[in-house]
């Protein structure tokens, strides 16, 4: 079976681009939304990320907890936030090899009948930078570390769960 190097799930949050975008292009944040990242050290102010900002994300499967360095690819107000990972470690991120890039792609929709204003539709992306890594060798690797899944198949559902928390918690916020 052919690997699978990129998935993308979406998801309408009742508020507008550039609100959703306040909030994801934080890394520090992400932990508040995402299954397994504990959010990330960030130099300097919590604002949004501008392009080429290097920080340390955080996370954990289980027990296991590990760190990566990660730099900022892209950032458009209300429309566009990515970052590449390329670097991870337990403690610190020593060893460097293009691992993933994540993308957040911010589209304005109506909005609900319920609420007035504008929504917006939320496309999170991971694409598997692990290009030189053989089938076979990712393959043992993904299910391992994921408990039995391919990563592609592990990150839809991180991906889902991230996106149904952002909803919530967004929500939640404009609704007071």
């Amino acid at each position: 079976m052919a690997r699978t190097f990129t998935v993308s799930r979406s998801i309408v949050v009742q508020a507008p681009p550039s609100a959703v975008y306040e909030q994801l292009s934080r890394p520090a944040r992400m932990g508040r939304w995402s299954p397994e990242n504990l959010g990330a050290t960030v130099p300097g102010a919590d604002e949004p990320a501008t392009v080429g900002l290097v920080f340390e994300g955080h996370n954990k499967r289980g027990a296991f907890r590990w760190t990566t360095r990660c730099t900022v690819t892209a950032a458009d107000p209300g429309r566009r936030f990515a970052f590449r990972v390329h670097a991870i470690g337990l403690k610190r991120p020593r060893l460097r090899a293009p691992i993933a890039t994540w993308e957040y792609r911010f589209a304005e929709v109506k909005a609900d009948a319920r609420t007035a204003g504008v929504a917006t539709r939320v496309t999170e992306t991971w694409t598997d930078d692990r290009r030189s890594w053989p089938d076979v060798v990712a393959g043992a690797f993904d299910r391992i570390a994921t408990g039995g899944h391919t990563f592609a198949a592990f990150q839809v559902r991180n991906i889902d769960k991230t996106l149904r928390n952002l909803k919530r918690e967004l929500e939640a916020v404009g609704s007071h």
